[in-house]
């Protein structure tokens, strides 16, 4: 019995060392992970009976992905129409701007900042003016 009781005493010391080691283990890691925090008075475990189970590695969070934004506008589904009617004809009005932007842009190379469209329905065209300066005609 005499090498029995060895035994458990032995055991006994090694586990209360790695429960040691675990507890210097844990501090350094509360002290990586936050630096500027008060430290609060160290609580006394009470030794193990028994042996603590193998430290796990800390659970990799994973990665955060990456969210790219659609062409799409957020109110896509929410879309206002305006449509002009005159003489039997039906033009809608965001199709006229767009066609102004697009002739203004075949024309010339610098980018949209403004633009004023007027739509004259008895001629069938809309002019434009781009940033106050430069003028242009659409036939609708």
């Amino acid at each position: 019995m005499a090498t029995t009781k060895k035994a458990v005493a032995e055991k006994a010391t090694k586990t209360e060392s790695a429960v040691k080691e675990t507890a210097k283990t844990e501090k350094k890691v509360e002290k990586a992970a936050k630096p500027a925090a008060k430290k609060a008075p160290a609580a006394k475990k009470p030794a193990a009976k028994k042996a603590p189970a193998a430290k796990k590695a800390p659970a990799k969070k994973p990665a955060a992905k990456k969210t790219t934004k659609k062409a799409a506008p957020k109110a896509a589904a929410k879309k206002e129409v305006v449509v002009l009617q005159f003489a039997g004809k039906e033009v809608e009005l965001d199709a006229v701007v767009e066609a102004a932007k697009a002739d203004f842009k075949a024309n010339n190379k610098t980018a949209v900042r403004s633009i004023n469209v007027y739509v004259k329905p008895e001629e069938s065209t809309a002019y434009y003016v781009v940033n106050g300066k430069v003028t242009g005609k659409v036939a609708l």
